[in-house]
């Protein structure tokens, strides 16, 4: 099981980002937004875990890419599950719109907010892969693909969970072909850091859970 969140230390982490991008305003105001969201009682992994471990995984390329858009990447990934309901298809337009929001208000120049919205868009997972900018949260949100194998299959169940009204043979053919998509890729990562970190894992994990779900 993955340990509890440390809401504090992501609350501080939140301000700090705030600070570094001279939105402080946002702070404590968007913080509650956030947690509230994060902390739905539906959400079983796009819960305030799921941004940790994004975080990690911004962290871990820190020094590949260039502070700013260290810091773009980063406030996207805050936003990106804003809004999470399986029973739509527009959570991540949702979730842009309400990000758009929140740092116009804050006074965040339009350009910067129109590309955190396009990074939040991207994490829609399409069967066309991303590129640029956007490989890389696309890649950061996909890395769970590539976790350990206890961890994987506890995603498993955890997504199961947030699709717990879907009947059992309807989940299983539509969780297939979403596994599918990704194992059918020439590669699930885009980017060369993930790539080399995870792609092996990623594929022998989806490859277990599909045979699972055949069963």
């Amino acid at each position: 099981m993955t340990p509890a969140v440390d809401e504090d230390a992501l609350r501080s982490r939140w301000q700090r980002l705030c600070s570094d991008l001279a939105v402080p305003d946002m702070g404590d105001t968007t913080w509650q937004v956030l947690r509230g969201a994060y902390t739905e009682p539906h959400r079983a992994y796009h819960n305030l875990t799921h941004i940790a471990e994004c975080l990690a995984q911004l962290d871990y390329i820190a020094g590949v890419i260039n502070p700013p858009e260290h810091g773009t990447l980063e406030m996207a990934l805050w936003f990106h599950d804003v809004v999470y309901d399986t029973h739509r298809h527009d959570n991540e337009e949702v979730s842009a719109a309400l990000a758009e929001r929140h740092l116009a208000r804050a006074g965040v120049p339009r350009d910067h907010i129109s590309h955190i919205t396009h990074l939040i868009l991207a994490t829609k997972h399409s069967p066309t892969p991303p590129i640029g900018d956007a490989a890389w949260i696309v890649d950061i949100d996909l890395a769970i693909l590539g976790a350990n194998a206890p961890r994987f299959d506890e995603y498993e169940k955890q997504i199961r969970a947030e699709y717990h009204w879907v009947p059992e043979p309807d989940f299983r053919k539509g969780r297939a072909a979403v596994l599918r998509m990704f194992l059918e890729r020439d590669a699930i990562y885009m980017t060369p850091a993930f790539h080399t970190r995870y792609e092996k894992a990623a594929r022998e994990n989806l490859q277990r859970s599909l045979n699972a779900l055949a069963g």
